[in-house]
Formats: C-alpha cells, structure tokens, sequence
C-alpha cells in the first residue's frame, strides 16, 4: 500500500500526487526539447510514445510506495484538471530535488509557489536535514529559482544531462537555514 502522500496547495496552484492516471497528460506536455534539455540523462531522448507510462509505472510510482520519492502534479487552481509540470523530491545524497514546468506558464512564479510548500514538506514534515538541487549551470531559471528560495551554490563539476555533458552547479539550503528563513518570513507584517 502506497503511503499517503498529500495534495499540497499555493494561492494559484494545487500540487496533487503523481498517479498512473497522468501518464496521458505528461505525455502529451513534456516531450519538448525546452523542458528537458537540462534534465539528467536518465530520461531518455528522443522521448518514447510510452515514456510517460513506462516512468509513472517502473520508476515514479513504485519508489513513491516505498517511501523514497516524492511526486506532486502541478495544476491550476482555476484549472485543476489541467496539468503544468511535475516537482519531485528523492531520498539520494546529493540531488533531492526535481522540477518542470510547460514553457507557456515559465516566468510567473508558479514553480517558486510549489518550491516553497514541497521545501516545507521535505524540512518540516520529512525532517531531512538538508536539502540539494543539482542543475546545469546554463539552466538560468532553475538557478535564479534556486537564489529566490534561499538556497546557496556548494559545488560545481561536470554532469551529463540530456543536452550532453555539461558545467552543473550543487545548491543546498538546510533545515535550519529554511526554518529561520520561514520564521523571518512569517513576521512580516
């Protein structure tokens, strides 16, 4: 049995858990070159006609039952049957995060909304001590979303990405550092 993961909310967005039934929608949304030219190489490319299906089935769902990702949905909330992208996290030591978002609604903040409550989550409700993103340095929204959130650069190297090898960056906020954040934040008039 699948552990509860629970539907999260932000003023314009609903972030429900991943479920087999969305393999049409992210089909029919993510393969584009815009959205996963910075991913890792895992996702394959070009992207198969089942992809979708096949990572909901064997990769997504399965380590959601055994407690080890953590998959939202991002929808709407005028439009909560319409699906915008995905945000992820994962038990694995130095990438706990994973994120897209159809290039029509990039530039308005909505994945900072979902950032924000996933972070939340993962520091207050999983109690992980820290939190790391690994990005390709080109990938300039995913960096300047990383900044807005109070994350702070750690490492640098080379990774392999579906665009090739690339300069990738290691960001990281900790629990403390979200939670001071958080408390600052929360005082504000």
């Amino acid at each position: 049995m699948m552990p509860t993961l629970p539907t999260l909310s932000t003023p314009r967005l609903t972030l429900r858990p991943l479920q087999l039934e969305d393999a049409p929608a992210i089909q029919a949304l993510f393969p584009q070159w815009e959205i996963v030219r910075h991913l890792a190489s895992r996702v394959p490319w070009p992207y198969p006609a089942d992809g979708a299906l096949l990572y909901l089935r064997d990769i997504a769902l399965p380590a959601m039952q055994r407690g080890r990702e953590w998959h939202w949905t991002l929808r709407l909330q005028q439009h909560p049957r319409q699906l915008i992208g995905q945000i992820s996290l994962y038990d694995s030591p130095n990438d706990n995060r994973g994120l897209w978002l159809a290039p029509e609604w990039q530039g308005q903040g909505l994945m900072q909304e979902a950032l924000m409550v996933v972070m939340a989550y993962w520091f207050e409700v999983l109690d992980r001590p820290s939190l790391r993103a690994t990005k390709a340095c080109a990938n300039q929204g995913s960096r300047r979303l990383s900044e807005r959130c109070g994350m702070r650069l750690i490492a640098t190297a080379e990774s392999d990405y579906v665009a090739g090898r690339l300069a990738s960056e290691v960001w990281e906020i900790t629990r403390e550092h979200w939670l001071q954040q958080r408390h600052t934040t929360d005082a504000l008039p």
